[in-house]
């Protein structure tokens, strides 16, 4: 080949692969294109110089806006099915579980007037108290009802509370992110908070549990958020999500309920997902970071201990091309939560469609979606760690009378489920004030940290094969 048809051809497949290389994100390019220079005879050269550009397929990352950061729960104590133990090794029955993952660290900075605490790891910013009526304490008489609460945030931003002006009710993923698993679940009828630790930090935000002298339970520690219940609780009541940093958990209220009341501003995308499908089972959302299976388990439902088994049995497989799989703290399955979804409204369960979800019989025989174990353990008031928390994103079901099985809390609440349990006891329905149905063989959801790597395909490559 001569020096000018060889400058020719190099030339040519330059052009070519730059042409390609800008068209990429309109249109997946073909594996292989073709070109013919003509012949010149002028030259005397005869024949035709065919260059073929093989397309090089690469996996590259969407960009993480971090729009979402999910705070770590702040567990840092291992668990049996039981009582706290050493944390496990690799291959130790109880491996990878929440406390053996360091996720974002909470940390909150007060204000130098001590109205406000930011979050510097969501930005968001915070009222410090519920004390609405600024009495100096936290009891019955500073819970609103939902229709009271604008007009309480009508005036924290007339007077530009903290030295701000937009002031919101919080989102109940925005109210989540304050969750901290540090805390121990009290029993129901407790009449007394000694010893016990609140879900929330207390160092940084002012907190109160149930006023009894008012005639409240000390559980009764219920914060009010934005997001309401698309479909209904307790036979057709209208309902709205709250957090309770007493207990540790995610539930509908009825919406005339009245409730503590945290404020927050900044950040407005905080919650709002970004899912990417791969194509390869594999869904990221760009928003938290995240890579998530798309399909859960698929099975009948395992215990805790199995869970944690069967995400290491996948990493051992190379999962979807993965062997740093996890089973998601609290606060990370939250966050994949579709509240505008539901099996009474939608016919779903309540995850972005994206996402493939095990159907289930419920115990009040409709059709239903399951519970999906977390590695979070959700202490107890005397330190053992029977239960798990779990996120339903079905129904969340109880019985009021012992009979009827109805949904009480809404598909996104979250609570939890023993541990381990003999199956021909489960499910069962009574426990707690509501009735919560237990199942113990709960379905699982596998997460990882997305690298720059992972995403779908991109072609970002070219080689120029000349033939002649």
């Amino acid at each position: 080949m001569s020096h000018k048809r060889l400058a020719l051809t190099i030339l040519l497949s330059l052009m070519l692969s730059t042409l390609l290389s800008t068209t990429a994100c309109a249109q997946a390019p073909p594996d292989i294109i073709t070109a013919v220079s003509p012949t010149s005879a002028a030259r005397g050269e005869t024949g035709v110089v065919v260059t073929t550009i093989k397309a090089v397929e690469t996996q590259s990352s969407p960009t993480v806006e971090a729009s979402y950061a999910v705070v770590d729960t702040g567990q840092v104590a291992c668990y049996d099915a039981g009582s706290e133990l050493a944390c496990p090794a690799e291959g130790q029955a109880f491996y990878g579980q929440d406390a053996q993952y360091d996720g974002n660290q909470p940390s909150y900075t007060l204000s130098a007037d001590g109205l406000t605490v930011h979050d510097n790891v969501t930005g968001l910013t915070w009222t410090q108290s519920p004390d609405t009526d600024r009495d100096g304490d936290v009891d019955a008489d500073d819970k609103l009802t939902a229709a009271q609460v604008q007009a309480y945030v009508d005036a924290l931003n007339a007077q530009g509370y903290g030295g701000y002006d937009d002031w919101r009710l919080p989102s109940i993923k925005e109210l989540y992110s304050l969750i901290d698993f540090r805390g121990t679940d009290p029993i129901p009828e407790a009449v007394g908070s000694g010893g016990l630790v609140p879900f929330i930090d207390t160092d940084y935000f002012a907190f109160a549990y149930g006023d009894t002298a008012a005639g409240e339970r000390i559980i009764d520690a219920q914060f009010l958020s934005s997001t309401g219940y698309v479909g209904t609780v307790f036979d057709g009541r209208s309902a709205i999500f709250g957090v309770n940093f007493a207990d540790g958990r995610i539930k509908g209220y009825p919406s005339d309920k009245a409730q503590y009341i945290l404020l927050v501003r900044g950040n407005p995308d905080y919650g709002l997902n970004d899912f990417v499908d791969n194509g390869d089972g594999t869904i990221t959302d760009r928003a938290t970071g995240l890579m998530w299976s798309q399909a859960d388990d698929g099975g009948q439902g395992m215990n805790w201990q199995d869970a944690l088994a069967w995400v290491e049995q996948m990493n051992a497989e190379n999962y979807l091309g993965y062997d740093d799989w996890r089973l998601p703290d609290a606060k990370e399955l939250q966050s994949i939560v579709d509240y505008g979804r539901s099996p009474d409204t939608t016919g779903s369960a309540a995850i972005d469609p994206v996402f493939q979800a095990t159907g289930i019989t419920n115990e009040a025989g409709q059709a239903d979606y399951g519970f999906y174990w977390t590695g979070t353990t959700h202490a107890r008031f005397d330190g053992s760690g029977t239960a798990a928390v779990y996120v339903s994103f079905g129904r969340g079901l109880g019985s009021m009378d012992g009979v009827h099985v109805i949904d009480v809390h809404g598909a996104g609440c979250q609570r939890s489920d023993p541990k381990d349990g003999d199956p021909d006891d489960y499910p069962t329905w009574g426990f707690g004030p509501q009735g919560d149905v237990r199942r113990v063989f709960d379905h699982v959801r596998l997460v990882r940290d997305a690298g720059e790597e992972e995403s779908g395909p991109s072609y970002t490559g070219y080689l120029p094969l000349i033939l002649k």
